[in-house]
């Protein structure tokens, strides 16, 4: 039996949500999920109890509740070191945090103009100029730690910045994003993670009348 529950969102839209979710498949943590509708009032103000800012993932787990995917991030290294969450070396832990950082208060050029849509394709978009900074940061921080690491992940294994940064993996591939082969790469070793395709198997599942929230989750 589960001793956790993990409640998450659209698994097409939610992008904080599969963060969450994959974070807890490293940990090994054997949790059930509780996925939340969107569209309904109530279970908006059933979401606003469960996270004061209104966002998805939340995680109770033997008492303990979490809301900030970074904070579940924290909490699932501190209760299962043996998962690798953070490098061993501190030098390279501490670089995993601050990209982990930055992905999680940063980057909303790029998610106002690459929402997450995993059942969408759109060959040779237009990345408008005001996102393309976020865009190119986001490369210079893949290629960094994987010249720095040795990849195939960014801090050569599984840590909790590959959870951060596989949402953007997966915009990229939606939105057509032009990368050099290194990035590319590290979107394709992302994406053939067998977690991620779990997950994107499932998101192809929902509903399409399911509408994207208007607020970023």
């Amino acid at each position: 039996m589960a001793t956790a529950v993990l409640t998450i969102s659209s698994k097409n839209y939610s992008s904080w949500s599969l963060r969450g979710w994959l974070l807890c498949k490293m940990a090994g943590l054997e949790f059930h999920e509780e996925v939340m509708s969107t569209d309904d009032p109530s279970t908006r103000a059933e979401l606003l109890l469960l996270s004061p800012s209104f966002l998805v993932p939340c995680l109770v787990h033997e008492g303990v509740k979490v809301w900030d995917t970074l904070a579940i991030a924290e909490y699932l290294a501190e209760i299962r070191p043996e998962a690798g969450l953070l490098p061993k070396d501190i030098a390279a832990r501490a670089h995993c945090r601050a990209i982990s950082g930055e992905m999680h208060s940063g980057f909303h050029n790029l998610r106002s103009a690459l929402p997450m849509n995993l059942k969408a394709h759109f060959p040779g978009f237009k990345v408008w100029t005001g996102a393309q900074g976020d865009v190119e940061r986001v490369k210079t921080i893949w290629r960094e730690c994987l010249d720095t690491y040795g990849g195939p992940y960014l801090f050569g294994s599984l840590t909790m910045a590959d959870a951060m940064y596989a949402p953007v993996c997966k915009r990229f591939l939606t939105y057509d994003v032009k990368l050099d082969s290194d990035c590319a790469g590290y979107c394709e070793t992302i994406s053939n993670w067998e977690p991620v395709v779990e997950w994107t198997e499932a998101a192809k599942l929902e509903p399409e009348e399911l509408e994207e929230l208007d607020v970023e989750f």
